[in-house]
């Protein structure tokens, strides 16, 4: 009842002001301190020299369809000290943006699902308990790998502590906020843990193109996921922590896409100080026989993407770190490109690039260097490549029930990538292949369903587009507030800046910009009515409002 009568509230406050976005300060900084009397971390809502972190926030989402967050903490202090102020900072610096985004992702989340989510509760529960008892074993004590994943949960902990101080409204719990992590992970938790319905299964495109010649190597990504989780934040974390020998681990620095809350990335899309690009698409489990392999025994995916982006200095070694543990929820096909192996004009080296794919209960890994200098790209699509994941996943009995949707080659999007990706020359090209979406147009788009094209069969998908009447034969080509909502690319030499092309929102290239009040859906907390921005170059070294008050 309180959630109802906060998100009453809100609407009203919204309705009258407009656009809610005019209440925020656009441009917020703060610093975390240590208090040297009390020997607790205090908020400072200015830039402090003695900081163990500092935060600048920019609110754009009107002007791009992203804010923007920088993070980083001072070496002087210990990990542990720096994972809870950075934390800290994000939770306060974005309280009213976390806010929004749990009321319009999670604050419905267990209605008319009591029993599912007391299974759900009780799996965390004994997760948090299971790491807790790895914590308590020697080796682990020590261990590189275990010191991440403390810093994790501080870094969870302190941003719960930093949006309580903000004192904005509804109060979060520390389940909360998990559940702000674990929103990929309930893809399959709700499988695991039978609810009775599942929210649409979160999809995404994803490209790895090696021009003519070797002259460049570039890689891109487009999340497929519910319209209500458009308010996005596009983050920086400058972290100093160290290994055992007291260097900086090889993932300090790290930009990537990103929502309020949420300490990962979730699309996932990312650019590492190690050199490696790491993005995903998830791929399905129907075999009901593997989910026995999901327990509370394991770390969830959402904990092994950020420990292996932060201790890895390969790919391979990238594969290897994040297997350990497999929850086997969030499962994806991973792409783990290392550009510190890339020179342009020679043909590609062993471990420039590996794919790795998760089910639960089983990880399978290769090295695809040689199939991307054969080929000249890499696709991704939902769609298992290695046979073994494919089949024993239960694509094979989709692709026998449904068609070709669910053959790897044979796949609207398999095709379309197959068919332009040589018109890929520079970024600009690679971002309109990322967003095309032609369907009504297009002969790969065509479907066994009424009307005969559908908006889903499209590098990105705008499902919103697809009739309400239609007859549909499976729930990936319905009519719903569902598609592909962004685009991020970078190349071998944006990468080396940690810079990146993005782009917020649904596709209009081909199609009419999405517009909420032009739809049966209302318009979530925070989103503006239109979203239609233009592609924008992220430079982090030009983003002067960071760097004018952070004296970085």
């Amino acid at each position: 009842m309180y959630f109802k009568f906060f998100a009453a509230v809100y609407c009203i406050i919204f309705g009258v002001f407009g656009n809610p976005n005019l209440l925020l300060d656009k441009y917020r900084y703060i610093s975390v301190v240590l208090d040297q009397k009390s020997n607790t971390l205090v908020i400072k809502n200015h830039t402090n020299d003695d900081y163990v972190a500092k935060a600048a926030f920019k609110n754009s989402m009107n002007e791009s369809g992203w804010s923007k967050l920088y993070v980083s903490t001072n070496g002087k202090y210990s990990d542990v000290l720096q994972a809870e102020a950075a934390g800290m900072a994000e939770g306060f610096l974005t309280s009213d943006h976390i806010s929004m985004n749990y009321m319009n992702t999670l604050n419905d989340y267990c209605v008319n699902e009591k029993e599912y989510c007391k299974k759900l509760e009780n799996f965390i529960d004994e997760n948090s308990k299971w790491m807790s008892q790895q914590l308590e074993i020697k080796e682990n004590a020590k261990s590189l790998y275990w010191q991440q994943v403390v810093l994790v949960n501080k870094q969870l902990e302190g941003l719960l502590n930093g949006y309580l101080e903000s004192n904005t409204q509804p109060s979060l719990t520390l389940l909360n906020v998990r559940m702000l992590q674990l929103y990929g992970d309930l893809f399959d938790l709700e499988k695991r843990l039978g609810k009775k319905s599942f929210k649409k299964f979160g999809s995404c495109s994803g490209l790895v193109k090696l021009f003519p010649n070797n002259s460049d190597l570039v890689i891109s990504h487009v999340t497929w996921f519910s319209y209500s989780t458009m308010l996005r934040i596009f983050k920086y974390y400058n972290f100093t922590f160290h290994d055992e020998q007291g260097n900086l681990i090889p993932g300090n620095e790290q930009s990537f896409a990103s929502y309020p809350g949420s300490l990962l990335s979730l699309d996932d899309f990312y650019i590492l100080s190690s050199g490696l690009v790491t993005q995903e698409t998830s791929i399905s489990n129907d075999n009901n026989n593997l989910w026995e392999y999901v327990q509370p025994s394991s770390l969830f995916e959402w904990v092994r993407n950020i420990v292996a982006n932060r201790l890895a200095s390969t790919a391979s070694e990238w594969c290897y770190l994040f297997e350990r543990y497999n929850s086997g929820t969030y499962n994806n096909q991973w792409m783990i490109l290392n550009y510190n192996l890339f020179e342009p004009g020679k043909h590609l080296k062993p471990d420039t690039f590996w794919v790795l794919e998760q089910l639960p209960g089983i990880v399978e890994m290769a090295d695809m260097s040689i199939f991307l200098q054969e080929n000249g790209y890499w696709a991704s699509y939902n769609i298992p490549y290695f046979p073994y994941i494919y089949n024993i996943s239960g694509y094979m009995d989709s692709l026998k029930k449904f068609g070709d949707f669910f053959d790897y080659n044979l796949n609207p999007r398999a095709q379309i990538f197959k068919r332009d990706h040589m018109k890929v020359s520079d970024m600009q090209s690679l971002i309109k292949l990322m967003r095309y979406n032609n369907f009504q147009n297009d002969p790969f788009a065509k479907c066994n369903c009424t009307p005969s094209h559908n908006a889903a069969n499209a590098i990105s998908s705008r499902n919103d587009m697809n009739p309400a009447n239609g007859s549909y034969p499976f729930s990936d080509l319905v009519h719903d507030k569902f598609g592909a909502i962004d685009c991020k690319a970078t190349s071998f030499q944006l990468s080396k800046l940690m810079s990146q092309f993005i782009v917020g929102g649904p596709t209009y290239d081909q199609q009419p910009p999405f517009q909420w009040s032009k739809t049966e859906w209302n318009r979530p907390l925070g989103h503006p009515d239109i979203f239609k921005f233009n592609p924008e170059l992220l430079d982090w070294r030009k983003e002067e409002w960071i760097y004018s008050k952070l004296n970085i």
